[in-house]
């Protein structure tokens, strides 16, 4: 798909902005749908199917993380959050409201247009992923973004299920930590392994028999991860 063939709803309630990014997002040949709150948000959605959701949290008629939570209720579309909150836990609640990206006011433009291509492609790559991972008892399915062990199903937030994606591509290979962070936070924050290692710990405690001695999700040590089927 070319990026004029894709549509970006842009959720923005102060109107300079709104023509700031609608500007920047034709030039770069996106199609632009816009809505000024939550309600007109969700009904652009459902109605347009957008292909990229970029998303302000401080909306006029309810939090952006509101908009988020819903539309992820039924779509797993792209959602880029731009706001001026830059809390490290107020991103955090975002990203685990379900956005897969977060930049901050004042933003860079080539930097915005950066991370939309990459959540876009993301999502084509994940489109792509229908292929079920088996690893010993656990099952990994990428297309219902769940896992399944001996003790039944496992659900991941967005961002575990996103570093589980990028280990499940390449099962047995190690992927380092910098292009973890790359991939699922952006390249500027390639830096940032504890925010890794946090999510890591999260997804061990999901699927390893014991994540103290995890047999799936294995650390190289100073390099990255690896995922593998245990040994017998």
């Amino acid at each position: 798909m070319t990026q004029a063939q894709y549509r970006v709803l842009v959720v923005e309630d102060e109107p300079s902005i709104r023509d700031i990014l609608r500007t920047l997002l034709q030039t770069a040949n996106y199609r632009v749908v816009e809505a000024d709150t939550a309600a007109r948000a969700e009904i652009e959605a459902r109605s347009h199917k957008p292909d990229l959701l970029i998303v302000d949290l401080g909306l006029p008629d309810a939090d952006g993380e509101v908009v988020i939570r819903n539309v992820r209720q039924w779509s797993p579309v792209p959602i880029l959050v731009l706001s001026a909150r830059t809390m490290e836990e107020q991103k955090i609640a975002a990203l685990d409201a379900g956005a897969d990206d977060y930049v901050t006011k004042p933003f860079s433009a080539p930097e915005l247009l950066a991370r939309a291509r990459a959540a876009l492609r993301r999502n084509a790559r994940g489109a792509e992923q229908t292929e079920i991972l088996k690893l010993g008892d656990l099952t990994i399915d990428l297309g219902q973004r769940l896992a399944t062990t001996t003790h039944g199903p496992v659900h991941f937030t967005p961002m575990e299920f996103r570093v589980l994606q990028c280990l499940a591509r390449e099962p047995g290979r190690i992927v380092t930590q910098n292009r973890l962070v790359a991939e699922v936070w952006g390249p500027d924050r390639e830096s940032d392994t504890r925010s890794l290692r946090v999510v890591v710990k999260n997804i061990r405690q999901k699927i390893e028999p014991d994540p103290a001695r995890p047999c799936y999700l294995v650390t190289e040590a100073g390099v990255g991860y690896r995922l593998v089927a245990p040994a017998r």
